[in-house]
């Protein structure tokens, strides 16, 4: 139980340090509206970091003393790390998912049939236009 919690808050840890690059990113960007999707989102994980940190400090006495306490202070610390890969993920949707996933050797190949005639062509189908409406709507 111990180990467990020690790892989800390292994890949380881990996550607060991708969200604090994230905040610097927007400043670098100068995009207010990023930047305070984010904020937002780095005051929840630290709010949910301190209470898991909390549920921490009260497992271990808890298990020092062989309270039965313990379970409920390990459930905290799991339900603040769920918390907070959920946060992680609405960061992620704050700056956009492709801001991250740039590929610098995007290319782009186009592969002919070989079985088309040299002369084929593509007509797009005729633009339909609608007629007006039969009578006018009063007001």
């Amino acid at each position: 139980m111990l180990d467990k919690a020690d790892k989800d808050i390292v994890d949380m840890r881990q996550v607060l340090k991708q969200v604090l690059q994230r905040v610097a990113d927007a400043r670098a960007e100068n995009d207010i509206v990023k930047l305070n999707c984010v904020n937002e989102k780095l005051v929840q994980i630290k709010g949910l970091l301190k209470v898991a940190e909390q549920a921490d400090i009260g497992l271990q006495e808890d298990v020092a003393r062989k309270d039965s306490g313990a379970e409920a202070e390990s459930e905290k610390i799991g339900i603040a790390r769920n918390k907070v890969d959920q946060m992680r993920a609405e960061t992620e949707e704050c700056v956009g998912q492709l801001a991250y996933v740039v590929d610098e050797a995007t290319r782009v190949e186009v592969e002919t049939p070989s079985d088309l005639p040299e002369n084929a062509t593509y007509t797009p189908p005729p633009i339909m236009i609608r007629p007006p409406p039969a009578s006018p709507i009063l007001p």
